[in-house]
């Protein structure tokens, strides 16, 4: 079982503000594609200048160094995971920590180069980067991809990990299981898991805010923590 590997709540805290103060993180009620209403939203899409983008990619690799998850070079699957990959890249090699970078393509190209991959070859140990992860259905794609190339997928690092059940399709709709799409990658994929902060890490720095307008949404936020949260997380 690979070891589920966060970060120190100074460093959580500052990427919940950072997130709060970017916009990506909101408040009020939203409908995920399981068809819950929460009571906040990530949007990693909202990332959307070079000083934000530069700011977050300094919050993975902190993680990351901080994890001492071991590997040999970045992937981001399309297309969130592909600036989220490069500007990574950067990041780590302005630490000291230079490592190849590659992504995919959603339409395979029939000319020039060809195929799906882009960027250096998959090979040795590699680190899949990410926004969230939702059900595990990304990671399990890239997992793939990155064994036809006779690479190993070795960790995963995102920015966030919302703790909650995970869903799974069925004839019936959709249902929830027991455990989070992050306990899923770790426990049943056997990868190494890094979050620069979790649901738990915005419930606390809710909770200790002295903006009155953030603190209010700390009870809807800890409801949808107890319908929806997973145990042993």
């Amino acid at each position: 079982m690979s070891e589920f590997i966060g970060t120190d709540k100074k460093l959580s805290h500052e990427f919940v503000a950072f997130a709060i103060e970017s916009g990506v993180l909101s408040f009020g009620e939203f409908t995920t594609k399981a068809g819950r209403v929460s009571p906040y939203f990530f949007n990693a899409g909202l990332f959307d200048d070079g000083l934000k983008i530069s700011k977050l990619a300094s919050f993975y690799a902190q993680s990351l160094l901080s994890s001492g998850i071991e590997f040999d070079m970045i992937f981001g699957p399309a297309y969130k995971g592909i600036p989220l990959g490069a500007t990574l890249a950067m990041e780590l090699a302005r630490r000291g920590k230079s490592v190849p970078f590659a992504y995919n393509r959603k339409e395979v190209k029939d000319h020039g180069e060809g195929g799906s991959l882009v960027g250096a070859p998959l090979k040795g140990r590699v680190l899949i980067v990410d926004d969230v992860m939702s059900a595990g259905t990304a990671v399990r794609e890239s997992m793939a991809l990155i064994r036809q190339q006779g690479a190993t997928a070795h960790a995963v690092v995102i920015a966030l990990d919302r703790q909650e059940m995970a869903t799974e399709k069925s004839q019936d709709g959709i249902s929830d299981v027991p455990y989070s799409a992050v306990q899923y990658a770790r426990e049943t994929l056997g990868l190494n898991v890094c979050a620069v902060a979790s649901l738990e890490d915005l419930m606390s720095y809710l909770e200790r805010s002295e903006d009155p307008n953030l603190q209010a949404h700390l009870s809807s936020v800890q409801a949808y923590r107890e319908r929806y949260g997973v145990k042993g997380h």
